[in-house]
């Protein structure tokens, strides 16, 4: 079967610098870009406090981050306790990033960047290195390390082997976890847009953005849950 175009056409291949670099880097950068600007600008919005007394009628950027963060400080609630909001930017971010680099590709004109394993790799290195640096943080070296040894002494040395190789395998666990099922669910909606291309991809459009936020909650969501184990102190 023919590749669809839908995989190979991009806006910002009209753009001549862009043309030499690969559309997942774009993508990824202009998601980057694109919740930096909307960030910033809900931001100036709320330091109004005056304006901010009563929510707004109408629905805006403002009032969609507003929701958002509850939202998500919700979830974060339920999993890591009381200690959600100090890890709210980080958990916030990915989210919200992952999300929309998922649905962007929904887009005519766009591709999702998080098919690409890279893209994947640098969000999730950047909650391993995060998780671990609070771990240290919160329980100071030795009292993390601890976390590696398991309740029985004679058993340390093994333990430790395997408590590493399980941390050092996280990123790409959860790098090929999203990469696989939106590279699936790009390929089920190239194939039916394809063999039947009128009616029948909109319900695959509702499919992928439903899967798009799905990816997104499980990896927020392992996330969470690996740096409520490593900021633990019950161990």
């Amino acid at each position: 079967m023919a590749a669809n175009a839908i995989d190979h056409f991009s806006w910002f291949q009209w753009i001549g610098p862009l043309k030499a670099i690969p559309d997942f880097i774009v993508h990824a950068f202009f998601v980057a870009a694109l919740l930096v600007a909307g960030a910033f600008f809900a931001h100036s919005k709320l330091k109004r406090v005056r304006e901010n007394v009563l929510p707004d009628p109408k629905m805006n950027i403002k009032t969609l981050f507003e929701l958002y963060t509850d939202f998500i400080l919700g979830i974060m609630r339920g999993v890591m306790g009381d200690h959600a909001p100090h890890f709210l930017p980080l958990i916030g971010s990915v989210f919200i990033y992952v999300f929309v680099s998922n649905a962007i590709g929904l887009i005519p004109g766009f591709q999702i960047s998080t098919t690409n394993l890279s893209t994947n790799l640098a969000v999730s290195l950047t909650v391993f290195v995060y998780y671990n640096v609070m771990g240290i943080k919160e329980n100071g070296l030795v009292g993390y390390m601890k976390h590696f040894m398991g309740p029985i002494i004679w058993l340390a040395p093994l333990m430790l082997v395997i408590e590493l190789i399980g941390h050092v395998v996280r990123p790409l666990s959860l790098s090929l976890r999203l990469a696989g099922n939106m590279n699936g669910d790009h390929m089920v909606l190239g194939i039916f847009s394809e063999l039947v291309p009128i009616g029948v991809p909109v319900i695959f459009l509702f499919l992928g953005l439903f899967v798009s936020l799905v990816q997104a909650f499980v990896f927020s969501l392992l996330s969470m849950i690996y740096i409520a184990m490593a900021t633990a102190h019950d161990h």
